[in-house]
């Protein structure tokens, strides 16, 4: 199902060139003097050489597979400036035809009267789609004529970034915490977490911790049962980074978007399932008027008159390029297709971790995005723990996080694998061959002193 790809070994288009071993070049200053090339071309592409594998991740979500064709586009793109859509109108014109595709998908009310933008990333993409929120709380407070209370925003188990966003714009989080056997967000906690200072609630579909998908639907019912008692008008803003990509192929009938009249923004990563290469993000309004007037600035010093509502402002326009091709070349038939194949493996990952006997699945990869997270069993005894695991998958190659849970859960120590667009059933057979392989060595030289997360290589959930 893949397309062609250059050898990712290989030397590009660059003959081999022998390092100078007497060439001294400060690493951490300005050099003086200019050198050759082909030869600082030869020592920076050593010190990458000592990277892991990106293709043997699977800690990332994002995109580490990307065909010849995706790579001229790129090329062609790189010195095009998204923000310049004077100079670039084609390309300006290409990002706002992705922005009606995702409205599209997600079932918007009119997809060519919605708004949107690409953004580097979910990050920025999730920061907009709260600002919104922020704003549009405000307006609401300013025609109630009631005083403005410190705004909070009410979540399930978040990625980093909403915390973030909570910090940077002065909004309490409120982030409800998991619990043991149901690791997403509860209906049933909105009502005693929200007042009339809830800009939103965040929904995730597709949890960074885990792979599940929190109840959105179930999550508007509650507040619609709320605005009945309180008259609180409490939208709803759905970070999609992984499942937006995923829910409309796999499970198209589950109701979480803009079907959902509470739903109001949705943000997503077009470098993670949306099979784009790393740098490209997407936020999309249900409507022009949940994008509040004041978010938008207009510029007109780079020529014509310029509206912008990112927090970023330069930016390469050769990722939206690449989202563009990959909607035109696969389709929804496409999306589809490597959606399921993708589930599958996950699926099979699944079965042969649970045969060992000494692990408990938390997801299957089956009712959320692809990916396979596990912890170890309590009615085992083994001499290891997942750190260990891990650490020692590292030695073939593989890079799989273990890390605690969040707040309520922080004693239960996971692990977790992303099934991703380039890992396939070979893949996933010589990554399993493995883990039998790890624990046929711990059989033999059991740790004397099990790693702590602190000795283990640093990992965010991105």
């Amino acid at each position: 199902m893949y397309g062609s790809r250059s050898d990712e070994y290989r030397q590009e288009q660059n003959d081999f060139v022998p390092l100078d071993f007497n060439l001294q070049i400060p690493r951490d200053q300005l050099p003086e003097d200019q050198h050759d090339a082909a030869k600082v071309y030869r020592l920076v592409a050593d010190e990458l050489m000592l990277d892991g594998r990106a293709r043997q991740n699977l800690a990332t979500f994002c995109t580490t597979w990307e065909d010849t064709e995706i790579r001229s586009l790129m090329d062609l793109s790189i010195s095009k400036n998204m923000i310049d859509k004077d100079e670039y109108p084609k390309t300006t014109e290409i990002e706002m035809r992705c922005v009606r595709v995702l409205a599209a998908l997600w079932h918007a009310p009119d997809s060519k009267q919605t708004i949107g933008t690409s953004t580097t990333g979910s990050s920025e993409a999730a920061m907009l789609g709260g600002l919104a929120l922020k704003w549009n709380w405000r307006k609401r407070q300013e025609q109630r004529d009631r005083p403005k209370g410190q705004p909070n925003l009410v979540t399930g188990p978040v990625q980093v970034c909403w915390h973030k966003f909570a910090r940077y714009f002065d909004v309490e989080l409120r982030e409800l915490p998991m619990e043991d056997g149901c690791y997403t967000l509860s209906p049933d906690q909105l009502a005693e977490s929200c007042d009339e200072n809830t800009i939103g609630v965040v929904a995730t579909l597709g949890l960074t911790f885990t792979g599940h998908y929190d109840p959105v639907q179930a999550a508007c019912e509650a507040l619609d049962a709320l605005e009945a008692e309180t008259g609180w008008d409490i939208p709803v803003h759905v970070d999609a980074a992984s499942g937006g990509f995923v829910a409309p192929f796999l499970q198209p009938q589950l109701r979480w978007d803009f079907c959902l009249p509470r739903v109001k923004s949705i943000n997503a990563s077009g470098h993670k399932y949306g099979l784009a290469p790393v740098g490209v993000g997407w936020v999309v309004w249900r409507e022009r008027r949940d994008l509040p007037e004041d978010l938008v600035f207009h510029v007109n010093y780079l020529g014509g008159s310029m509206p912008t509502f990112a927090l970023n402002f330069s930016r390469p326009g050769g990722q939206v390029i690449s989202q563009y091709y990959q909607f035109l070349r696969f389709g929804r038939q496409g999306y589809r297709a490597i959606m399921a194949e993708l589930q599958s493996i996950a699926t099979l990952i699944s079965k042969e971790l649970a045969r060992l006997g000494i692990f408990e699945l938390i997801h299957t990869g089956l009712d959320g995005i692809p990916v396979v997270t596990w912890t170890l069993s309590h009615n085992v005894r083994v001499p290891f723990n997942l750190y260990d695991l891990t650490h020692e998958l590292r030695t073939r190659g593989w890079q799989v996080p273990a890390y605690t849970l969040p707040r309520n859960l922080e004693h239960l120590v996971a692990a977790r694998i992303v099934v991703r667009y380039g890992f396939t059933h070979d893949l996933a057979t010589a990554f399993i061959s493995d883990v039998h392989r790890a624990l046929h060595y711990f059989r033999k030289h059991s740790p004397s002193h099990p790693l702590e997360a602190e000795e283990c290589q640093g990992f965010n959930h991105l």
